[in-house]
């Protein structure tokens, strides 16, 4: 038993006979360990990606929410009739009438 173990550790399976099926298997290993690490870096990328994006869509909805506000603000009516006065027109004091056209019949 703790000559088995010695072995392992010393690495004497990698130069014994059967060695080259150990060597498959230990490249073999490897290339999993290469595929998971390289799988991992991507997995953690798209994350860092999804955050960014959350806080930009965060920030625009931000943006339009203020702007939307200020708005309905500058359509306000008396923020038009304000505006209107100083470029010298004023609102109607006589209500608007109703135009109609009658159209004679020709006989």
């Amino acid at each position: 038993m703790k000559s088995k173990i010695y072995d392992i550790l010393k690495g004497k399976f990698l130069i014994n006979e059967d060695a080259f099926k150990n060597w498959k298997f230990i490249i073999f290993l490897s290339v999993l360990a290469l595929i998971m690490i390289s799988s991992a870096h991507s997995a953690e990328k798209k994350v860092h990606q999804i955050a960014k994006l959350n806080n930009e869509v965060k920030e625009l909805r931000s943006e339009f929410v203020d702007i939307r506000s200020k708005l309905m603000k500058v359509k306000m009516e008396s923020k038009v009739v304000v505006q209107m006065e100083k470029k010298g027109l004023k609102p109607s004091t006589k209500p608007p009438h109703k135009i109609l056209i009658v159209k004679e019949k020709e006989d």
